[in-house]
Parts: structure tokens; sequence; C-alpha cells
């Protein structure tokens, strides 16, 4: 079986949550005998010795549906479907959060990409999308999908509800790495006091309200994670706000992260907005005690095994971490990350989805 993923073209240049999903899938797939090739939406110059498409990313209409046109493929579609609705309408300020109030997050999310375009920072698949619009071309695209391989249920039924076209979906748990699941040895001792953010410094992170909460606090929070390209004066923020108690590391590879997971006790996402949060299930793994968002899908993987915090109040996050700190450790959780949410695991439910769908188009043809 050879399969096509079709990614952002700014799937390595601006690493996310994203990057990791599908260069792990990929590595797993391809163990398990599928052929993928990974390539960006405009680098695409063959689909012929492809049995089907894959594509990521439902809030990137404008990188899938040419692709569609232009292939005749059968496709499965990995939504990543994040909601900036409440991160729009409580951070966003000046012009873009005026433009928000009067268009709506399909109307900016059409403008951004038509800016994109116009600034030549990225290439517009196909110009239908101009004349669809963000919300139609999604619907377009969801309606045409073989399958639909969201992260969680809960991500499927906000796609119902915000689209209104229910699809044959699987879900595919996100997973972690192998390096998160072998233990260090000699382990090294944990810092009662340390908190670890792992995420990219952006807005959507919620990073500036952390270290409002955090700020001379008697704990130490290490931010590991780059700055968000589009927002250099977010970051400049929190760099002006962060008191001499929280450090800034930058992006670090996994292999790198290790130490930091291991050492801490707490490991923290109070996202406006999360789908999973890799970093969270890595920082269990390795034995964190975890804060994350009340917002997103990250609840049905966590239940009552993290502390949750409003991510709209500082002393909220403070509180949580507080809380914490002062946890036990849920062993419970990190056998479950072990047995069920592995980036093996993802493959093979992913490769189950791909033969469901090759053969349920031989049985109509």
């Amino acid at each position: 079986m050879k399969v096509l993923f079709i990614v952002r073209s700014t799937l390595d240049s601006n690493k996310g949550g994203d990057t990791i999903q599908i260069r792990e899938t990929a590595r797993h797939l391809n163990k398990l005998g599928v052929e993928v090739t990974v390539s960006g939406t405009g680098e695409v110059s063959s689909y012929e010795e492809y049995d089907l498409l894959h594509f990521f990313n439902i809030t990137r209409p404008a990188d899938i549906l040419g692709h569609i046109r232009k292939s005749g493929k059968p496709f499965v579609l990995s939504p990543i479907f994040v909601d900036y609705s409440e991160f729009d309408r409580k951070f966003r300020r000046g012009v873009s959060g005026l433009a928000l109030r009067f268009l709506g997050i399909n109307g900016i999310e059409y403008a951004k990409t038509v800016g994109r375009f116009l600034l030549k920072r990225e290439r517009l698949g196909t110009f239908s999308y101009l004349f669809y619009g963000q919300k139609n071309s999604i619907r377009k695209i969801l309606r045409q999908a073989s399958m639909l391989l969201p992260n969680s249920n809960s991500e499927y039924r906000r796609l119902v509800t915000k689209y209104g076209i229910e699809k044959r979906f699987s879900v595919v748990r996100n997973g972690v790495g192998e390096l998160f699941l072998r233990p260090l040895s000699p382990a090294p001792p944990r810092d009662p006091l340390l908190v670890l953010c792992v995420a990219r410094i952006e807005g959507l992170k919620n990073q500036l309200n952390l270290i409002k909460a955090l700020n001379n606090s008697r704990f130490s929070l290490v931010l590991i994670g780059q700055a968000a390209t589009n927002q250099p004066a977010y970051f400049r923020h929190c760099q002006k706000t962060a008191a001499s108690n929280v450090r800034f590391v930058g992006h670090l590879p996994q292999s790198e992260l290790l130490r930091y997971y291991s050492r801490a006790t707490v490991h923290i996402l109070p996202s406006w907005f999360e789908t999973t949060g890799l970093s969270s299930l890595e920082a269990a793994a390795m034995g964190c005690h975890l804060v994350i968002t009340d917002k997103g899908d990250a609840p049905e993987y966590f239940g009552r095994s993290a502390w949750y915090c409003d991510p709209a109040s500082p002393s909220s996050i403070l509180a949580a971490v507080e809380a914490a700190a002062a946890g036990q450790s849920d062993g419970a959780l990190q056998e479950r990350i072990t047995s069920e949410y592995t980036w093996a695991a993802a493959a093979a439910g992913t490769m189950a989805a791909y033969e469901d769908v090759l053969l349920h188009l031989n049985e109509k043809a």
C-alpha cells in the first residue's frame, strides 16, 4: 500500500504538535509495510502511484481542495480541529480583534489565508477556495472524505456540531515516542518546585497568564519552545513580564526533553484550547503531575488523572499548580499511556482505517 501525506508547507519551519504527529505516524506506518511519502502542499508532482491520500488540518482547507480535484484519489482526513474562538475573543486586540467581531472565525481564517497568498508567504492551492470561502470549503472536504481520523470522540462531535456533516470516522489517539516510555536509569531526583511548560510560545498556549500566575512564587517555571513566527510581539511581552523565577529555554529536540521531564514535578499546558497536548502525554509518561486546560478534548485523554485550570484566571492556574505539586502520582495513567497512547498504536489504527477505506471502495466498484 502506498499513501501520500499532504501537509502544510510550514510543517518543519514552524513546528507544532502536528509536526510530531505526522512524522511519527509516517515512521511507524513504514514499519508496518505501508509506503508513506510526506509532501508539503505545494510540493506534490504526481498522484498516480498512490492508493490514497491523507490530509491533515481541516482549518487549512485551501491546502486540500486543489489536490482533491486534481488527483481523483480517495482520501482520509486527520482534522486536528482546533477551536480558536475563545482565544480570539479574549486575546485578540486592535485591528484583528475588531475584524473578528465583524467577520467571525471563518471570515478571519479566510482573510488570513488570502493575506498569506497576497503577501507571497504561502501558495494558494486552488483559486476555488476564493469562491467557496472557509466554511463551505471545509464542508466540501468533509463531504468528500472517505473517512475522518479524529484524535478523540470529542473532536469528531465538535466537527459535526460546527459544520453539520456526519461521516464515517475512526478515532486514532495521539501518542508518545519510545524515548518517553523508558525511564532514565538511574532516575534523577525530582525538584518539588520545578514546573515545566513545553509548547510553542504563542497566544493560544497562554504562557503569558502562566507567567503572571507563577511570577515571584515559590515555584521555578521553565518554558521550553520556540516563539511562534507570526507572534513575535507576544513572545516579547512574555519575556518582559517574566520575573526572575521564570526561565526561557527555547526549542529542544525530544531527546533533550528527557532530563527536564524526569526532574520536574509538574507539567502545565494552560492553553485556551487543546485537542490533546502532546507534551502533556510525554510528561505524564515520564511521571510528571499534569495541569491542563479545561477547554477542548484533553479531558477525554486524562480524565481525573490531571488537575484542571481556567486559562483566563492566573489565580486558577496557580491553585492548580499548587494542588498538582502536592498531589500523588497516578501510576494508572502511565500504564494507560504505555498501552494505548503510543505512535505504534496510532499507526496500527491508521493502517486499519486505510484498509477499511480501500475494502469499502472495492466493494462499491
